[in-house]
């Protein structure tokens, strides 16, 4: 598994299109997500993902994207966040957050950190520090809640819900990531 973490412009023409059919093949095939994934975000965007062969048509394992805000809300969020079907459940999404944190942490020190994800993936990020800021409201027909990581000082990245099975981390509740 080979990570990345990549501006926009560092991307190459064959990375940016394997991100992008990931994003589709998950969020617009398998979650019927019927809107434009192309949203203008991604030139903004810190894109952290694991590809392996890149010859083969499906090379992404596990991907985010990670906006840094803005004056107006300066809380860096973290969307677009999937893994592969073949990867979920062997720790691939922890590694990814795990990426993603650190990005964070190097960028954009001291800022909070948001996400929207379904509800039924609050456990999974509480692992990591973020708590319940807002919802349940409904995102693609579907319930989502809102969540927050505050930054204290040295923050516990892994809560209770951290396991491991034939010597892999895992939590079971991030199939749909």
């Amino acid at each position: 598994m080979n990570w990345k973490t990549l501006e926009f412009d560092q991307l190459s023409a064959r990375e940016l299109y394997v991100v992008l059919r990931a994003r589709s093949a998950v969020f617009v095939v398998e979650q019927s997500h019927v809107c434009l994934d192309a949203d203008g975000r991604d030139e903004q965007a810190l894109h952290v993902f694991a590809v392996e062969d890149m010859a083969r048509p499906m090379p992404v394992l596990a991907y985010a994207r990670v906006q840094p805000g803005d004056s107006e809300d300066p809380e860096v969020t973290i969307d677009k966040v999937l893994t592969s079907p073949l990867r979920r459940g062997d720790g691939t999404a922890e590694m990814l957050i795990e990426r993603v944190l650190d990005a964070i942490a190097e960028r954009w020190p001291g800022r909070a950190t948001r996400v929207s994800a379904p509800l039924e993936l609050r456990g999974f990020y509480e692992q990591f520090g973020f708590r319940k800021t807002e919802g349940p409201y409904l995102e693609h027909g579907v319930p989502f809640i809102g969540l927050t990581r505050q930054v204290r000082g040295a923050q516990a990245r892994f809560g209770p819900r951290r396991r491991e099975r034939e010597g892999v981390s895992f939590v079971d509740t991030f199939e749909l990531l």
